[in-house]
């Protein structure tokens, strides 16, 4: 198995789009996740994250300039019970509402596919965070075209029980620029999650995004025991 630095892993694309950090933080006491996203276009940077109680929301940082808000305005991350979802669109809230109605993640998301942005056809990326008799566990899943091609859907789903301390899952939506832009493959990458606060893992992140393509920035740590829980957001537009 292969482990990177979250460093030397964001440096290694000028663009990575959209991207999902899930693990367990170091000492084994805390769910750690973090979610950004990258953009190339006006209507794309023109984003905030917002804070709304425990979920969180896009919004357009400047009204007059928002295009096409469909695929830009949704909530990435949202709580159910024990469970936080995290996601790159409007995902979240079909797995929020079917997994209410006691559908699983995976089931849920066969509900859906890839963005209908063609000819990028950006795969939709999603994660969930369960914590149970003192411990967690979480899934991470990739909704992606064949090969390019809006005919047929890719469904790929990968679950961790039993994580390890001190490492974590990263899935993002592309392989870097390019027109289209290609898809990620393969299995989500595995980073050292090193021992540290959440301002100071909010700022590695930060830092070691591209400084031209990085909007937005939110993380999260959760107390496996208790359910408590410290966020961070950071906004390119202030």
């Amino acid at each position: 198995m292969k482990v990177s630095t979250i460093e030397k892993e964001l440096n290694s694309l000028a663009y990575h789009g959209r991207g999902i950090v899930i693990g367990k933080s170091a000492d084994g006491q805390k769910a750690v996740t973090a979610y950004f996203i990258m953009g190339r276009s006006v209507n794309s940077r023109n984003r905030v994250f917002v804070a709304e109680g425990d979920a969180m929301r896009t919004k357009a940082f400047d009204e007059s300039k928002m295009v096409d808000p469909h695929l830009i305005i949704y909530y990435p991350v949202r709580v159910l019970g024990n469970k936080t979802i995290v996601t790159n669109g409007d995902q979240t809230d079909t797995i929020y509402e079917l997994m209410d109605k006691q559908m699983t993640f995976e089931q849920a998301l066969r509900t859906r596919e890839f963005e209908d942005d063609k000819p990028n056809f950006t795969p939709r990326i999603s994660g969930i965070i369960h914590r149970e008799n003192g411990d967690m566990n979480f899934a991470m899943s990739i909704l992606k075209s064949a090969e390019g091609d809006d005919s047929s859907c890719e469904r790929f789903t990968y679950a961790y029980s039993n994580p390890l301390p001190g490492k974590a899952k990263f899935i993002h939506t592309y392989n870097g620029d390019g027109d289209p832009l290609p898809s990620f493959e393969g299995e989500p990458k595995t980073l050292e999650l090193p021992a540290v606060d959440i301002d100071t893992l909010t700022d590695l992140i930060w830092k070691n995004l591209n400084e031209d393509n990085k909007v937005s920035l939110f993380v999260r740590y959760i107390d496996i025991a208790t359910g408590d829980t410290e966020t961070r957001i950071v906004n390119k537009n202030v």
